[in-house]
């Protein structure tokens, strides 16, 4: 490495020693120096106390000011993450290898005056994979970073930075990492290079803008990568599990299955020729990820599940998370608005049809497990009713455009989940109307079809248009549920929707989780503030109630194991594997005094509303609902 920086080193005080630096920069170079990639480098293999170092090429300015930002939002997340907060130590070196002058007015914006002085940047970079269990505000794990001897998370925006002043131009990217390390990267590589005795490699990529920066992840380290054809589409899948618990080989089964289907229910649909899967699977300790979930980019997508989940939890996680992502190749990817085009990471705005980007893409990620027979329609009606009564603990009456255009602010930002919830009913009733409009030659998909191919990856659309260019593509129907329910502020009537296809609401006693009602739900949550542990204020199951919690308990240890965030993700996965019979110790906080239950865990029921089949449909009901999961 010592070589490599002593090249570069080298050659930028040669440029240095050229005529045309500074004040006396020709038009032409002006413009050159507009069109001139920004050269990037990450070292990994000299970490200094669990940082990287990162240096910024940007070539020349005729600026006398220019400004260096590093993403505060970034697409995907609605929500502020504040990357620039995870770089120390910049510094700004002039030609000749001497610090200028850096202010910095914020967490993520560096001024450097007398930019025609300036050659590069350097600064360190800490993950936020480790820091997620303290005090400090940290991004949605999918979308941080890890920096592990073994083990690299490289989201590209929590590294690499952009100057405002050249937001249009390419980008170099090297990454120097030690010679036997896997590596796996949506981004292509344009050469590899081995340096200091084999030790090293270097891998050069390039970028056509920053977005594409943004949107290319990459693992290094100890990965166990699968690859595979479904169709036209390579599968490239990257599992990371730091005790081995799970292969890349088994999940593989699961997802081939998974995204043949979604191939077959997309059909014509214009898809990539590559896909990335990234599993990262934490082990559950202090410095381990806790948000789980996942995060897309337009070809892949980074996935942080609990190394303790049991094989067929894991496979039905995989199946639930990566096929919501893969379907956002239909929208964001191919329809979009301005705001998601031209997206600013420092100030966004943010699009008012999160219904569509997030819940449509929901929706579509559980109707084609049933419409493909991936699953029984039992289970889906069971999705659907669950994300109904998880709406319902959201504001039901708050307009959903509204809503998404603030989702940043409350009281928006709290009610954001409800996109998985009910933004995925609402294409659940457009997708019912459309195949009832049209006697079944029409659907939410076929419908995204038609928006793809007026708009496409290049050509976004005007926000304010949209739910009039559907109504004029579609029927007057759709225009009036959409100006009612998704601009409006009436909550939806489902039985209207369930009475067309022959569905009615029951009631019955299911057996569940001790802790979880279902994928959906849970009879436990965490206090953002405290960090505690605590009942919700509800029904809880028999179990529960035959040891002697009550709805706002705080639990405070289980089976001797203190209840922390942290502790608890690990026992949940473990619960699981319970028996009637396995014994249970509690200790809970009620009202200020200590209550210790101890006891069997029993057989967890639970009266739950859920969606059936009429007895006795009508043939226009049946019909309907054929044309709805049946293919």
């Amino acid at each position: 490495m010592k070589k490599l920086i002593y090249g570069v080193l080298l050659l930028s005080v040669t440029y240095a020693c050229s005529p045309k630096t500074g004040d006396n920069l020709s038009k032409e170079m002006k413009e050159l120096a507009a069109q001139t990639p920004i050269s990037t480098s990450i070292d990994l293999v000299n970490i200094d106390n669990d940082r990287v170092w990162v240096e910024i090429d940007p070539g020349m300015f005729s600026q006398d000011t220019v400004t260096y930002r590093i993403p505060r939002v970034v697409q995907g997340t609605y929500d502020i993450s504040d990357f620039g907060s995870f770089t120390e130590d910049l510094v700004a070196y002039d030609y000749s290898g001497m610090e200028i002058e850096v202010n910095r007015p914020d967490e993520n914006t560096w001024i450097i005056p007398n930019a025609q002085k300036l050659d590069k940047l350097g600064y360190y970079v800490n993950d936020t994979f480790d820091i997620e269990n303290t005090e400090k505000p940290t991004p949605f794990s999918p979308s941080g970073t890890n920096i592990e001897d073994d083990n690299f998370v490289l989201n590209l925006h929590g590294f690499i930075g952009y100057f405002e002043e050249l937001k249009d131009n390419s980008y170099k990217l090297a990454v120097t990492a030690p010679a036997g390390m896997k590596k796996s990267s949506a981004l292509p590589t344009s050469s590899s290079m081995v340096l200091e005795g084999d030790s090293t490699v270097v891998d050069n990529y390039t970028a056509a803008r920053y977005f594409d920066i943004t949107d290319n992840p990459m693992f290094y380290g100890n990965l166990d990568i699968e690859e595979f054809q479904v169709g036209d589409i390579q599968i490239v899948l990257s599992v990371y599990s730091p005790n081995g618990v799970h292969s890349a080989a088994k999940i593989k089964e699961t997802v081939f299955e998974m995204m043949q289907a979604q191939k077959v229910y997309l059909g014509d649909l214009n898809s990539t020729p590559r896909y990335d899967i990234y599993l990262y699977l934490s082990e559950g300790t202090e410095t381990s990820p806790q948000g789980f979930g996942a995060l897309e980019h337009q070809t892949s997508t980074i996935v942080v599940l609990p190394e303790q989940m049991q094989e067929p939890q894991l496979n039905q996680a995989m199946i639930d998370v990566v096929s919501h992502e893969f379907f956002h190749i239909v929208t964001p990817l191919s329809v979009h608005s301005e705001d998601v085009h031209y997206f600013d990471y420092y100030e966004p705005t943010f699009s008012k049809h999160l219904w569509m980007y997030e819940g449509v893409t929901e929706y579509f990620a559980s109707h084609f497990q049933a419409y493909e027979d991936l699953q029984p329609k039992e289970e889906f009606y069971n999705k659907i009713q669950s994300k109904i009564s998880s709406s319902y603990t959201m504001d039901d009456s708050m307009s959903f455009t509204v809503m998404s255009e603030n989702v940043i602010d409350e009281p928006y930002a709290s009610n954001y989940y409800n996109v998985y919830q009910k933004g995925a009913l609402i294409g659940m009733c457009i997708d019912i109307l459309m195949r009832e409009e049209s006697n079944g030659e029409r659907s939410m998909l076929s419908l995204m079809k038609e928006l793809s191919a007026k708009y496409g990856i290049d050509k976004p659309f005007e926000d304010d248009n949209l739910i009039a260019e559907i109504t004029e593509m579609t029927y007057p129907s759709i225009g009036e549920f959409l100006r009612t329910h998704v601009e409006g502020t009436t909550p939806i009537d489902y039985s209207v929707f369930f009475d067309k296809v022959g569905l009615e609401m029951g009631v019955e006693e299911v057996q569940t989780n001790l802790f979880l009602i279902n994928q959906q739900a849970a009879f436990i949550n965490v206090n953002p503030e405290t960090r505690e542990i605590y009942f919700e204020n509800m029904d809880l199951n028999t179990s529960l109630i035959e040891l002697g919690v009550r709805p706002g308990d705080i639990l405070k240890s289980i089976n001797g194991l203190e209840a922390s965030l942290q502790n608890i993700q690990q026992v949940i996965p473990q619960s699981f594997q319970w028996t009637p019979d396995t014994d249970i110790s509690m200790t809970l906080e009620r009202n200020g005094e200590e209550v210790k239950l101890q006891g069997k865990v029993g057989t967890p029921m639970y009266p739950q509303q859920n969606l059936q089949e009429v007895e006795n449909a009508t043939d226009e009901q049946i019909q309907l609902r054929n044309w709805w999961l049946e293919k």
